[in-house]
C-alpha cells in the first residue's frame, strides 16, 4: 500500500512540466477534496438531488 505522500509525489511527477507552484497547489487541493467526497459517498453521506435544492435554496435567499 503506497502513503498519501507517495500519490501526491506520483500526481506531481505525472503534470507538465511547465506547472506553477500555485497550478500544483490547487492540483492537490482539488484531489483532496474529491477523495473526501468519494469517502463520503462510501460512508452514506450523501444528500438527494431535492435536498441538495433546498439547502441551496436557503443560501440563494
Amino acid at each position: 500500500m503506497t502513503t498519501e505522500k507517495e500519490n501526491i509525489i506520483e500526481m506531481i511527477k505525472s503534470l507538465p512540466k511547465d506547472i506553477s507552484m500555485e497550478d500544483i497547489i490547487e492540483a492537490i487541493y482539488v484531489r483532496q477534496k474529491i477523495e473526501k467526497g468519494l469517502k463520503d459517498s462510501e460512508e452514506g453521506r450523501l444528500f438527494t438531488h431535492e435536498q441538495a435544492k433546498e439547502r441551496l435554496a436557503k443560501w440563494l435567499k
